[in-house]
């Protein structure tokens, strides 16, 4: 390009901040593996029958300053309204000490899941202080840390009942009769109800929908759910509701707002056998629907069936508390086809921010704020009662419902100035128009009934700008600011909360913004995330977030809109979801896509359903089969029991492959009932299947729909298309491929894509419009799940551009093949291609091991810590393995730099296979080790103190000091605790 023309373009693409490895790197490392470009690279990577050579239209990529241009334009679309909608989704302040140093932070977001426990210490600290709060405000002993949104969350509740119940355990999926009924009080909000009725058909579960108050049950019941406050507003005792459902043999599940249970009795002190709901309102953005962490609390006897994961305490060989993933063999996920859940993730980025808003607040803070929210809602109701509003006396907290029915024909309404003789009553749709003049958002139940939701950011200008709307235009006769003398607490004595909640130091030392940054940046440096090294996990897709890609989350126009919002006040949202659709439809070659599903796990469930819908509408009940390879991801089975479907494992050849024989066999054993095949591509053994055309031939002749897990869609941005080389159905994790953080284990986002013949049955919502008439209900609470982080992946997209994407697609597979051959001269690569290439991640082999020198899997993963890394993936598709992933957002540095640790760990297990060193003693039986270990004034092991520090050179530049030693993994199950320990333990 001449010179002069060249000057008037950005010096500074994105791609380049991107991608890893400069110019000279990737030449060298093409070289390395055997090839002088990235097309013969590719060309021998893939099958020649899928690779797509068409331009993608997508756009020119843009620079970061272009893209956020455009972003404002986006969200200046969507218009901030004051929304009192309520319906489990309320706007709070988000303290700016956490915002900017948890939200905001790298620190925080990159970091994976905490599966390895020893240098994750700082978020399962976090998760800790998370769960204990749940713990003390629900009154039950036990909970998770965290779940997706209150809605699945009720819905998990439902599974458990249904698991807890003999009938549960003994039901088979086939039947046509009911294993069970569960009732669902009408007060709850219409999104759980909505999914409820999704979860609850294929599993066999018979939904009774009815009054709580005057429901008879005759036939024993899995369990009830009620929301408390109710939908509208309403505080019920269910103190009589619950002994009644316990005497029908079933489990009483609450869906409770979490801050109405600092002035609530507990769900645990009316007999409640699980609590879920929302922390949304604990400092979370409402973010037009999500991401949200949602909790679910239950009792001692109902640990081992609850979904999702656990954090518990233990110790580590030093006798020092640490934390862990508890039953972390036990995940739901892990039992494949005799799961009850297919739950594998968690939002802990947002548990986190949640648990430190209760950290920061602490219990007198909460209730003060929960005491403000009350009175003013108050105030208001005593306003609208001397405008001539009848309210029922019932007990409520800060949402109540107005029939406008019932308003009085007081001389006050009645001379109105604009509407001199007021001839009937106002209508929901007559306060609207005045309510859109005031940029105000309220609930509407039909045309004369609406509903009033107050929050932590009410203000009482706000509630005399909701009086003037219900005033109808006439002034106020009144002083607002006087009514609060009148406006006492209308919760009676028998539903005042009396217990004591959130006593911990851990809740009532940080409250100064100096002690709450140095708490938070004490956690932080406890653990290992992307700002520390590469994290080269498997599957898991570890790349860069860039700063640019994350700056719109916390922006007001995508972090405030209500999910329920009139559509006209959300059009920048809208344009960013086509937009988005559109670039994901480019992207995989299917012309539908779903955004719904908020978790990848949520995306196979919902692609399920399409399938099994289609089948039912054009009357093929029966198909109930799922063939399943013997390599899938364990939420691939779990999903098809999920969604009624039974699961028949298919063999893998020698090379991790799956067998053609076994298949059409199995295919062919199974015609008549065939639904689907479950396919990851490139497979779980990280290699292109060359016969991935004929599996799915294979599958469409019988009948059969294919679904592909996209989990590893980073191997194919922008060289191949799922949708135009055989499967009908695909979800894209976009937390991997799509730059999404992992935030410590969530937030994510799973959304499908389907052939155009499975449209019209993608998910429907019954608050906002979404889908056909034919689709499958909804799973997930909100509309599009979690609205507020798919600004990333847009931004991602926008910025990379159609070339950049193909590149960075590229540049993995490079990077993968790279550390492979790098690392082949000490450790056997399991799986490779044709070519004798992988895709865009390697399994080395590590079982010899155990037999040369004791040591597994695990011990590698551990000394690695002392190297400065996280392990790969441990242990899976194949026991005692690695699968390395390093993404193209590593540079060639740090590729090298993870290598040499590699190869020096295969010269310390070679000292015990030559009796160098002694096979128990020894610096992968003790990794990793901390510094108070290698400073203590007595060195017991037979090595130096350096090598258990310093095992190379370049590790004294940037030592990452393990803060615990290695956890004994068996004393935390056998002795769960899940709260946080008394201060005299530290």
């Amino acid at each position: 390009m001449n010179k002069s023309l060249q000057s008037l373009n950005f010096a500074d693409t994105f791609v380049d901040r991107h991608v890893g490895p400069r110019l000279e790197d990737i030449e060298s490392m093409l070289e390395k593996i055997g090839y002088a470009s990235f097309d013969e690279l590719v060309e021998d990577a893939l099958p020649a029958s899928i690779r797509y050579y068409q331009p993608l239209n997508l756009g020119k990529p843009q620079t970061e300053s272009e893209m956020l241009a455009d972003l404002r334009q986006i969200a200046a679309q969507n218009q901030v309204s004051r929304s009192f909608i309520g319906m489990g989704y309320y706007n709070c302040i988000t303290p700016p000490v956490i915002q900017r140093n948890i939200l905001e932070n790298p620190g925080w977001y990159t970091a994976y899941t905490p599966y390895q426990a020893e240098i994750a210490q700082g978020r399962l600290e976090a998760l800790l202080n998370f769960q204990t709060m749940i713990i003390d405000l629900t009154g039950l002993p036990i909970t998770n840390a965290s779940l997706l949104d209150e809605s699945t969350a009720a819905a998990e509740a439902m599974g458990m009942c249904l698991a807890a119940s003999k009938r549960g355990a003994s039901k088979s999926r086939s039947e046509d009769s009911a294993c069970g009924t569960f009732f669902v009080s009408e007060t709850c909000h219409p999104q759980t109800i909505g999914v409820l009725k999704t979860r609850a058909e294929p599993l066999g579960i018979e939904l009774l929908i009815g009054d709580h108050r005057t429901a008879v049950f005759d036939t024993p019941l899995l369990g009830a759910l009620v929301q408390y406050p109710a939908t509208d507003g309403t505080v019920y005792d269910y103190s009589d509701f619950a002994e009644k459902i316990h005497d029908a043999g079933g489990l009483l599940v609450v869906a409770a707002d979490l801050l109405s249970l600092t002035l609530l009795k507990s769900p645990g002190e009316f007999d409640a056998d699980i609590a879920v709901g929302s922390t949304q309102r604990f400092g979370v953005p409402i973010g037009y629907g999500g991401p949200h962490a949602a909790f679910l609390s239950t009792r001692e006897e109902f640990k081992r069936k609850m979904p999702g994961r656990i954090a518990g305490l233990s110790q580590d060989v030093e006798g020092q508390t640490a934390i862990r993933l508890a039953l972390q063999t036990r995940e739901q996920h892990i039992r494949r086809e005799q799961a009850t859940s297919n739950i594998c993730t968690a939002q802990v980025l947002l548990a986190v921010v949640a648990g430190m808003y209760a950290v920061y607040h602490g219990s007198e803070g909460l209730r003060r704020i929960a005491e403000r929210v009350h009175l003013l809602t108050g105030v208001l109701r005593e306003g609208l009662r001397r405008l001539g509003y009848v309210l029922d006396d019932s007990c409520y907290f800060d949402t109540f419902s107005i029939d406008l029915n019932l308003l009085k024909e007081s001389s006050y309404i009645r001379n109105v100035e604009a509407n001199q003789q007021l001839g009937s009553p106002p209508t929901s749709a007559d306060l609207l128009a005045i309510a859109d003049k005031h940029r105000i958002n309220f609930r509407v139940f039909d045309h004369s009934r609406v509903g009033v939701s107050l929050d932590e950011t009410t203000t009482i200008e706000e509630v005399r700008d909701l009086l003037d709307i219900f005033a109808l235009g006439s002034p106020l006769p009144f002083a607002v600011e006087g009514l609060a003398i009148q406006a006492q607490s209308e919760i009676s004595e028998s539903f005042q909360r009396k217990s004591a909640y959130l006593t911990h130091p851990v809740f009532n030392t940080y409250h100064s913004e100096t002690e709450m940054l140095r708490y938070i940046h004490k956690l932080q440096e406890k653990d290992l995330s992307l700002i520390t090294s590469m994290i080269p996990l498997g599957s898991c897709t570890m790349k860069l977030n860039a700063t640019a890609e994350m700056l719109a989350v916390t922006w007001p126009e995508f972090s405030q809109p209500h999910p329920f919002a009139p559509l006209e006040q959300t059009r920048g949202y809208q344009i960013l979801f086509r937009q988005l659709e559109a670039w994901l439809g480019e992207l995989t070659g299917f012309p539908g896509i779903s955004l719904q599903p908020n978790a990848g796990s949520q995306g196979e469930y919902a692609g399920l359903l399409v399938i099994r819908k289609y089948h039912q509408f054009y009357g093929d009940k029966h198909r109930d089969v799922c063939l399943i390879p013997r390599s899938a991801h364990g939420t691939n089975p779990a999903s098809a029991v999920m969604v009624g479907m039974r699961v028949v494992v298919v063999d893998c050849d020698e090379e991790g492959n799956v067998d053609l024989l076994d298949l059409r066999v199995k295919a062919e054993q199974h015609s008549h009932e065939l639904a689907a095949a479950m396919i990851t591509y490139p497979s779980t053994h990280g290699v292109f299947e060359e016969k991935i055309r004929e599996i799915c031939e294979i599958v469409h002749q019988h009948g059969g729909q294919v679904y592909m897990d996209g989990a590893n869609m980073n191997a194919m941005v922008g060289i191949c298309r799922p949708g135009d080389f055989g499967p009908d159905v695909c979800h894209l994790n976009l937390h991997k491929t799509f730059c999404i953080p992992h935030g410590g284990g969530g937030p994510g986002m799973g959304p499908i894509g389907v052939k155009a013949h499975l449209v019209p049955f993608l998910p429907t919502h019954p608050v906002v419009p979404v889908s056909g008439k034919d689709g499958i209900g909804p799973v997930s609470a909100a509309p599009w799940g979690s609205p507020s982080i798919l600004p990333i992946s847009w931004a991602y997209i926008s910025m990379m551009g159609a070339m950049g994407l193909k590149h960075a697609t590229e540049v993995a597979i490079l990077n993968a093949n790279y550390i492979a051959k790098r690392l082949e001269p000490y450790y056997s690569v399991l799986y490779k291609g044709s070519k004798d290439l992988v895709a865009h991640e390697c399994i080395i082999d590590l079982r010899d091991f155990k037999k040369t020198a004791g040591i597994g899997a695990g011990d590698v993963a551990k000394r690695l810590m002392d190297y400065g890394f996280h392990a790969p993936t441990v242990s899976f598709p194949v026991m005692e393995t690695m699968m390395i992933e390093p993404t193209e957002s590593e540079s060639k540095a740090e590729l090298d730099r993870f290598c040499e640790a590699m190869i020096s760990i295969r010269k310390e297990i070679a000292e015990i296979e030559d009796g160098q060193a002694d096979r128990s003693d020894n610096v992968l039986k003790n990794a990793p080790h901390t510094a108070a270990q290698v400073t203590q004034n007595e060195w017991v092991h037979g090595y130096s103190r350096e090598k258990a520090a310093f095992p190379v050179p370049w590790v004294r530049q940037r030592k990452y000091w393990p803060p615990v030693a290695r956890i004994n993994e068996v004393q935390g199950d056998r002795n769960l605790i899940c709260a946080c320990p008394p201060i005299n333990s530290y």
